[in-house]
């Protein structure tokens, strides 16, 4: 049986990792959320919060913790994803938090129960003490799949600011890339393999549209890049045409993604894509296309002059005695839909590795770091006394 009563935070890690909270759309048959949303629930009400279970989608609850503060503001929200990557993967029980030379191992103790763990504990712990702000806790679905959790949450929910405790290794992200995906689909003719003059290759032709993607790469590196990001990138992901080898092929889809900087986004990737296709075509008139966008996200970046930013880089630095590493992170996180709600937000958590991997870990001595650390900023982001240091 789980307990519900440690405040321990290796011992609320633990609990974690041992429910299996593998995401469904990932893995056809697996459990998703609703176990491990049940016991945050039980852990966080009984400290508490006041927990609602938001749950559009059936079984794929995102759980929404908060304590009251005395006052209306400022407002704090600590966001973290319930839901992790296939078990089949890791080498082992991923559902058994393993210690072993300072780390604990275990699947999602590093991406990203750890970053749960972390602040649980450390909201807990504030709420004990009189604050002005709401602690807020968003503990979501979907996060390793579409980010659904975090979309239902914003229906309902803002703060005045927000911290996502993904694994930075202890590191302050201020800003992160977005993607956004599209399907050029190139038209040919069909016809019988032998029959050249009544069939145009749609394969071939989508090869200069390649080539012209490869161009727009490398253009992509030479631009000024952005101080914490670097340039953008896009490449081609998937291509399918044709029927069999006895025909001419009437359509050759190429997959792309697009990864984005901030200012750019599907709009700016389609005039850049139209681009390509009208010098093509310029060349080639006979060059037919259709232009498909999917899904896009946008890039995220936040004020490094930020309240929260100025006030996690002093907690950290008062706890560590060092200045934190300030960066950028490649990947997309939750971070920019919480920007784009108009929340200030960065992204703070652990140290260790194997995300996704076969074998994940997080490091003891940063996750009891990070939690006193996610403990100060709270307290002092919700009681504005408290920054003075008093």
């Amino acid at each position: 049986m789980i307990d519900h009563a440690p405040d321990d935070v290796v011992a609320l890690l633990e609990q974690l990792v041992a429910i299996d909270s593998t995401n469904p759309d990932l893995v056809p048959g697996a459990p998703g959320e609703s176990a491990i949303a049940d016991f945050v629930t039980t852990w966080l009400t009984a400290r508490g919060f006041d927990c609602d279970r938001l749950e559009g989608r059936p079984g794929r609850p995102s759980v929404v913790a908060v304590h009251r503060g005395v006052g209306r503001r400022p407002s704090l929200m600590l966001n973290g994803h319930l839901d992790t990557v296939s078990l089949a993967s890791y080498d082992g029980d991923g559902l058994v938090g393993v210690h072993r030379d300072g780390t604990i191992h275990g699947r999602g103790a590093y991406d990203m129960k750890s970053g749960l763990a972390a602040m649980m504990c450390a909201a807990a712990l504030a709420a004990r003490t009189p604050h002005d702000g709401d602690i807020i806790l968003a503990l979501v679905a979907d996060e390793e799949y579409a980010s659904g959790g975090t979309e239902e949450v914003l229906r309902g929910y803002t703060a005045d600011a927000a911290i996502v405790s993904e694994p930075t290794q202890q590191e302050l992200v201020l800003a992160h890339r977005g993607f956004a995906w599209f399907d050029v689909t190139i038209h040919g003719r069909a016809a019988h393999g032998s029959r050249r003059d009544l069939g145009v290759d749609a394969i071939t032709k989508a090869g200069r549209f390649l080539v012209a993607l490869g161009d727009h790469d490398r253009e992509l590196a030479g631009r000024p890049p952005h101080p914490l990001l670097g340039t953008g990138n896009i490449h081609a992901s998937l291509i399918a045409g044709g029927e069999e080898l006895s025909s001419y092929p009437a359509e050759c889809t190429v997959s792309l993604e697009r990864r984005t900087l901030p200012g750019e986004d599907s709009d700016t990737v389609a005039a850049e894509l139209r681009a390509i296709l009208d010098r093509i075509r310029d060349e080639d008139p006979d060059l037919r296309s259709t232009l498909a966008p999917g899904l896009s996200r946008s890039p995220f970046a936040v004020d490094p002059a930020a309240l929260i930013a100025t006030i996690t880089q002093e907690a950290h630095r008062r706890h560590t005695g060092a200045e934190v590493v300030v960066r950028g992170e490649l990947f997309w996180t939750d971070a920019a839909l919480l920007a784009d709600a108009g929340i200030p937000t960065v992204l703070y958590g652990v140290r260790g590795g194997g995300a996704h991997a076969a074998d994940e870990w997080v490091e003891t001595a940063s996750l009891h770091s990070v939690t006193e650390i996610l403990h100060t900023v709270i307290a002092q982001f919700t009681t504005p006394q408290g920054r003075s240091g008093s």
